[in-house]
């Protein structure tokens, strides 16, 4: 996992600390500045690029309630599952309420993609699949401490969700409000997840190594999301799309 390289020989001696450089970590690495994330928020890509980010960022929102799954399958505290359960919830929705696999659905399906196709994941990109993969194998096989630090990205999506919505109606004529319902509904439920997880790891990281852990999960997190947006930025930006990946139809 890659090391911690915010500072050589930084200090973490308070929770104070430890939560200003967690935010120093998104500010510098989270994947809104990935430059896939300003041509599409930016208007600058073809109806067929955005299928492409749509299908491939769905096997990482359908994978999320797995990710969960695992997190809560470390926990012993009762409290701890309990909270970490609406997560999955969120995700998953409810026998008469949809949930966030289902609005992302609604977004797919109102790009023109096919939603069996979708849910198949046989399009999406390789190195989707490998990054999504190692971060449910990442919680399953680090510390509880590090699984739970691993979600601290949350502290930082509503800007970019807020930013997408606006750009992509602006720009997107295929875009309307009722397919981007997956972004409006984290407006409310990311801080809320994020404002546990940052409590929980300013309480139970109590030592140097420790806080240094977090933010290593922090920073591999930001590398998850970051190595999506490069295979998709070579794949569909720059034209290098592998064998068996998603082809956009060409007008």
């Amino acid at each position: 996992m890659t090391a911690l390289s915010i500072g050589k020989g930084i200090r973490l001696d308070t929770p104070e600390d430890l939560e200003a450089t967690l935010r120093q970590i998104g500010a510098t690495r989270y994947h809104s500045l990935h430059p896939f994330h300003r041509l599409l928020h930016g208007g600058k890509l073809g109806k067929g690029q955005v299928q492409a980010w749509a299908l491939n960022r769905y096997y990482y929102q359908s994978t999320i309630p797995l990710k969960d799954a695992v997190v809560i399958s470390r926990f012993r505290d009762r409290a701890i599952r309990m909270e970490w359960r609406h997560r999955i919830e969120d995700h998953d929705g409810y026998p008469d309420s949809e949930g966030g696999i289902e609005r992302w659905l609604k977004l797919t399906e109102g790009l023109g993609l096919d939603t069996a196709y979708v849910e198949s994941t046989e399009g999406i990109l390789p190195a989707t699949r490998f990054a999504v993969e190692a971060y449910v194998h990442f919680c399953r096989d680090r510390t509880p401490l590090e699984a739970i630090a691993s979600s601290l990205t949350e502290l930082f999506a509503p800007s970019i969700h807020e930013e997408r919505i606006a750009g992509m109606l602006k720009h997107y004529d295929f875009v309307n409000p009722d397919i981007m319902s997956y972004f409006s509904r984290r407006l409310t439920q990311a801080p809320r997840d994020a404002n546990f997880a940052l409590d929980f790891v300013r309480k139970n990281a109590r030592t140097q190594a420790e806080r240094e852990a977090v933010c290593n999960a922090l920073i591999f997190k930001t590398n998850v999301l970051w190595v999506q947006l490069d295979a998709l930025y070579h794949a569909y930006v720059e034209g290098h799309i592998p064998p068996g990946a998603f082809v956009p139809k060409t007008s």
